[in-house]
């Protein structure tokens, strides 16, 4: 069994944990913390580019995640390619999820907010619901997928969930100093900065994060809804 882990992250496309979360992780590994990523899709599907083939762009994109990891200090990154704009709540899926909380033993679960509304990939509402159920009462309970158990993966119980992307902020955390970490990290990320075609995309961030910030003491912050999962 591996020893505890401080965070694990747990996304639906490569890019998303550096949009929601690369300025907290940077904290996090520059405090010596371990964090692991898993990605659940490898984002085949996220390209105007007619000409890209999606097997191709999953091998890029799989290869940038790995870069930006590696910026961040990211212990290991894990890829469950599931279909792009595909995942859903099923067993299987979420069977996986609890594998992984069970195979690192997080202190904390970070991922998508699953019930922010409107213009949300579905995706990310999924991927955060099924987080969520993974965390409570499954990865806890020793009676839930008895096979894991069998393997030797002993029921976990995970103490936060923070969720990236919430309307309802109640957590922030001040990533001032390891911003440019976050910049440098999401521009691994070519194949998605070259076709957003944003300008200036590291003058966009700190806007962002400047308002992530707004009523608390910190110049620039990134935000959650901050859940203490029950014992």
């Amino acid at each position: 069994m591996t020893e505890p882990i401080h965070a694990l992250v747990i996304a639906a496309h490569p890019d998303d944990a550096e949009f929601g979360a690369a300025g907290t992780v940077a904290v996090w590994t520059s405090e010596g913390r371990r964090v692991v990523y898993v990605v659940c899709t490898s984002g085949e599907k996220g390209t105007n580019d007619r000409a890209v083939a999606p097997a191709d762009l999953a091998r890029a994109r799989e290869q940038e995640q790995r870069d930006a990891a590696a910026v961040l200090g990211v212990a290991e990154v894990i890829h469950l390619r599931y279909p792009d704009q595909g995942l859903e709540d099923t067993t299987g899926f979420r069977k996986e999820l609890v594998r992984e909380i069970r195979r690192w033993r997080p202190h904390i679960v970070v991922t998508s907010d699953p019930y922010r509304r409107y213009l949300w990939h579905r995706d990310h509402r999924v991927v955060g619901q099924v987080v969520l159920d993974a965390v409570f009462p499954f990865a806890r309970d020793h009676l839930a997928y008895p096979d894991l158990l069998e393997a030797g993966l002993e029921p976990h119980k995970v103490a936060e969930v923070w969720c990236f992307g919430a309307e309802d902020v109640n957590h922030r955390v001040d990533v001032t100093a390891t911003f440019e970490r976050k910049v440098e990290a999401l521009l691994q990320h070519r194949s998605q900065v070259a076709a957003m075609g944003i300008p200036d995309l590291p003058g966009r961030l700190r806007r962002f994060c400047r308002e992530m910030a707004a009523g608390s003491e910190f110049e620039l912050a990134e935000a959650y809804h901050r859940v203490v999962a029950p014992p």
